[in-house]
């Protein structure tokens, strides 16, 4: 646990802690589904802050498993990224528009079968009043803000290449991203049945790519969720590194003229000082992935060196 980023860390515990809660309160004749899941908006039950409250239940253990593990795989990497700040952000847009969209389909269904005219519905073979059938209408899970972090990690490393079960080779992020894409459109054009929210999962995709096409077109709007400390080492390092690389010729000429010292040609030390900044950019490419603590002794010491130098 003390690997994981803060925030993704947090968002871990504080599931856990929602489904153990939920799963004992049951117990109790307490459903904290009924209370703080996303009730469809024309229901009684529906409250506005259940647009929050929704992503933090689960309805099994194996819903919990597959979300969870998905947050600390990618959600960790993008974390490291962005920092803290922007992750929560982030994250909280996509799992509330993935709840907006869920509202506009079951809106749809609504005025589709025509249910504002009717004072009674039949479901499973029960008759019930209408208002009583659209608050069972209710969604929970982090799926929503889940897949906008995997949209996220594949717009960010879109050749990372993974390997998911089954398949026996890896796969590069990008092409994983439009299979899911491709799954959760098919399963939902299929028509409801599966208790799966797909829509959900595509508006939580769907709100991810537009914050983040809006980020990347508006860099300095990002400024304000300031920046984790891994990034600023890595800008830092970077940045000194850039500047030492664009007067490195400008040394090499003035070490020359004062003390004729060196004694290997012009093809050799430009040769060797590609190959000590790309050794260096593949640390620095290491530590935003993993952050500093994955880095080995012998990687901690070559930016040690480096820094000295520049």
């Amino acid at each position: 646990m003390n690997t994981i980023p803060p925030m993704t860390k947090n968002l871990l515990v504080i599931n856990i802690l929602a489904f153990v809660a939920t799963w004992v309160l049951e117990r109790s004749g307490i459903d904290l589904t009924a209370l703080l899941g996303l009730h469809f908006f024309l229901a009684g039950d529906f409250h506005v802050y259940q647009f929050i409250t929704y992503m933090f239940l689960h309805g099994g253990f194996t819903h919990i498993l597959f979300n969870m593990f998905a947050l600390w795989m990618f959600g960790s990497v993008v974390e490291r990224v962005w920092g803290p700040k922007k992750f929560l952000f982030y994250y909280i847009v996509c799992g509330v528009g993935a709840g907006l969209i869920q509202e506009l389909v079951q809106y749809s269904n609504y005025v589709i079968q025509g249910m504002a005219t009717y004072q009674y519905v039949s479901a499973g073979g029960v008759q019930m009043t209408t208002d009583a059938y659209i608050n069972l209408w209710t969604t929970i899970g982090a799926s929503g803000a889940v897949y906008g972090i995997l949209l996220a990690f594949g717009m960010t490393f879109p050749n990372e290449r993974l390997f998911i079960i089954p398949f026996p080779f890896p796969i590069k992020a990008k092409w994983l991203i439009v299979g899911y894409i491709a799954i959760e459109f098919f399963s939902a054009m299929s028509g409801p049945g599966d208790g799966v929210a797909h829509m959900a999962h595509l508006g939580g995709m769907l709100f991810g790519f537009l914050l983040i096409r809006y980020w990347q077109k508006h860099p300095d709007s990002s400024q304000r969720f300031g920046r984790s400390r891994g990034q600023e080492f890595f800008d830092n390092m970077k940045r000194r590194f850039d500047e030492r690389q664009q007067h490195g010729s400008h040394m090499k000429a003035e070490q020359t003229q004062a003390g004729g010292q060196r004694g290997e040609t012009d093809e050799e030390y430009n040769a060797r000082k590609r190959k000590n900044q790309e050794e260096v950019d593949a640390i620095l490419d290491k530590i935003r992935k993993s952050g500093y603590d994955s880095l080995t002794k012998e990687e901690k010491q070559k930016l040690f060196d480096q820094s000295r130098q520049s």
